[in-house]
């Protein structure tokens, strides 16, 4: 097959064309020139892209890594010159998620369509081997060398070297027995361990079910012994109650006999005493409950009269010690107000000191026989006498005045005062008053009721005087009756019960032939038959138990055809199992001794290019078949790990040519 042309959308490459001629085509183009892109488009328009792939960390799936650059769909056009003869094939994109997945094959120039030529089938039929066959073979990338371990690859050079057959591989027919084999048993999984599992369940089980089978016999066993002695204590206990119910019979008649000679003793002395019956008792109690009430009612009216008194008293005490008292506050208002004489000043004294400065001044006149010296020591002595009285008397007149002033206001305070206490006390005697008659009608009322309650009272009991005893006579009365009533109570509920006796005696016909008192009282003998009936309860709910038990693991001969089918069936596997791994055996011979022919013939003709490339350097090379290389130069092998890159290269290179 011939490459004449191609043309892609693919990556870098913007409708981009490439013409190839026969023979040897080298590229030499600049980085980024789009070497490796025209590499991959080649590659994807023979064999498509896996629009399956996914990103992973440092790599991307190609169709992210060549997604066209300006956006555009990813496809391609390429025409070859194949067997069919001149073909152009072509992939396009119509959906982004699945690129250059739609494919046509045409004969070029007719545009018919290739049959049987499709996007799965393109690759291999065009070239013959398979996607991975081509890509570590034929294909050669730049950083893609080495070559891989493949069932398809194998499948082809297995072809090669034998029988020309591409549908067997070691490795696939391996993968399937390990498979078969796995199935049947790895490690703890797998049939085999999943029957023998069952398998011992089921034994398991089986022995379970015998056991509980065992067991379950036992207690029925035990059951029917625990019923035998039941029944017999039902029969002693039987035989006790009748032994009881005759001697119950004569007690019956003689508590009968004896309550009513009680009770009637208990009726005359009451009679005698004269106590009144319950309802008059009940009603007087009432009474008494009311009158002590009553008397309290009375005792808080006296406390509260007493109070208001005592109020009055301080009332009447504090008006009394105003200075208006015994006055009405009007009388009060208009009472004179005790102030002290207005201060008199005498005339002789205003008299005497004129004289004395006429005389003062007189004399000095006569004494300087001056005029003016007579006159102003005259005006100076009258000054000097004048100014100091005047003086005096304002003095006297402020004083007089502030006294007035004073009296004046505790004169209004004073009646202020009595006013308040006045009020007070004409409140204090209206409470007093109205508590007063208050309390004399409580008072009367309850002596009134007290005496008609004590003379109803004094028909039984003429010695009570007080309320308190009345009461505790009434309670005593009462206990009395009670007990009366008690004794009557118990001979009707004794006759009755006697009755019942009777009437138990003629239904069962039982005429108790006493043949002495049981050996065992009748409380040992239901001590011990409930006993037997927990026992027995306990037994049966163990035997119950068990059958669910029983029921719950399964029929005995259910489990034993089960184990029986289970142990066929792993013999059955194990059979299976042991000629998987003969197979599996003989496959791994069988390779190995393919192998001895498949190495050296792939390795003889590789050797010879790998000399050739490394110019007698290394003599040849050997692989084992997962393809790990060995270099040999004399008697010394060196794996290609321990090569440099390009020597490495040149061995995988040589491998794949």
């Amino acid at each position: 097959m011939l490459i004449r042309r191609m043309n892609a959308t693919f990556g870098r490459l913007q409708n981009a064309s490439l013409t190839l001629k026969d023979g040897l085509n080298i590229l030499e183009a600049p980085n980024e020139a789009g070497k490796s892109t025209w590499c991959a488009f080649l590659l994807s328009m023979f064999y498509g892209i896996n629009s399956r792939e996914r990103d992973r960390a440092g790599y991307l799936a190609d169709k992210n890594h060549f997604a066209p650059w300006n956006g555009s769909p990813m496809g391609g056009r390429m025409d070859v010159l194949a067997a069919e003869g001149e073909l152009t094939l072509t992939r396009s994109t119509s959906r982004q998620g699945a690129p250059m997945v739609d494919f046509r094959a045409v004969y070029a120039g007719t545009g018919e369509t290739v049959p049987d030529l499709t996007d799965k089938t393109c690759g291999e039929r065009l070239l013959g081997v398979s996607r991975e066959v081509y890509e570590r073979s034929a294909f050669i990338r730049q950083a893609g060398l080495p070559v891989s371990q493949d069932a398809g690859l194998e499948r082809r050079i297995a072809a090669l070297i034998s029988s020309g057959e591409e549908d067997t591989s070691y490795t696939e027919a391996s993968e399937a027995l390990k498979k078969q084999k796995n199935r049947r048993r790895f490690k703890q999984t797998g049939q085999i361990p999943n029957l023998e599992k069952e398998l011992r369940t089921i034994r398991q089980q089986i022995s379970r079910s015998e056991d509980l089978e065992r067991q379950l016999m036992e207690a029925r066993s035990r059951l029917v012994r625990l019923e035998q002695r039941e029944a017999a204590l039902r029969l002693e206990l039987a035989g006790i109650e009748r032994w009881e119910a005759a001697r119950g019979r004569q007690d019956a008649e003689d508590s009968v006999s004896q309550a009513a000679a009680r009770a009637e003793a208990l009726r005359q002395e009451l009679e005698e005493q004269r106590i009144p019956e319950l309802e008059t008792i009940s009603r007087l109690r009432g009474a008494v409950v009311n009158l002590l009430t009553a008397q309290k009612a009375a005792r808080r009216a006296a406390e509260e009269q007493e109070e208001a008194e005592r109020k009055l008293r301080e009332a009447e005490a504090a008006a009394r010690q105003s200075p208006f008292a015994g006055m009405t506050p009007t009388e009060a208002e208009h009472a004179p107000v005790d102030l002290p004489p207005e201060p008199v000043f005498p005339l002789w004294l205003g008299w005497v000191l004129i004289i004395l400065s006429v005389s003062l001044g007189a004399f000095l006149f006569w004494a300087t026989k001056h005029p003016a010296a007579g006159v102003g020591a005259g005006i100076f002595c009258a000054a000097a006498t004048i100014l100091p009285t005047r003086a005096l008397i304002q003095q006297r007149w402020k004083s007089w005045e502030t006294l007035a002033q004073r009296k004046n206001k505790r004169h209004q305070s004073d009646l202020d005062k009595y006013a308040g206490l006045y009020l007070a006390l004409e409140d204090a005697r209206m409470d007093a008053a109205a508590k007063t008659s208050a309390a004399r009608s409580i008072v009367d009322s309850f002596q009134s009721n007290e005496q008609a309650f004590l003379q109803e009272i004094h028909r039984f009991a003429p010695e009570v005087t007080d309320l308190l005893e009345a009461d505790e006579r009434l309670r005593t009365a009462a206990q009395r009756r009670r007990e009366l009533n008690n004794a009557q109570d118990a001979v009707r509920e004794r006759a009755l019960r006697r009755e019942i006796l009777e009437e138990q005696r003629q239904e069962s016909g039982d005429d108790f032939d006493d043949t002495g008192e049981p050996v065992r009282t009748k409380e040992e003998v239901v001590r011990e038959l409930d006993r037997a009936r927990q026992d027995l309860e306990e037994a049966r709910s163990g035997a119950d138990n068990l059958t669910g038990q029983l029921h719950a693991v399964g029929d005995l001969v259910v489990l034993r055809s089960a184990a029986a089918r289970t142990q066929d069936d792993l013999g059955v596997l194990e059979e299976e199992y042991e000629a998987l791994k003969l197979a599996s055996d003989t496959l791994d011979h069988a390779n190995a001794a393919l192998q001895t022919r498949f190495s050296p013939a792939l390795a003889k003709r590789a050797s010879e290019i790998f000399k050739e490339l490394t110019e007698g350097r290394y003599e040849s090379l050997s692989m084992d078949r997962s393809f790990h290389m060995f270099a040999e130069t004399g008697d010394v092998y060196r794996s290609s790990m321990y090569l440099s890159a390009g020597c490495a290269d040149q061995m995988y290179l040589a491998v794949r040519l």
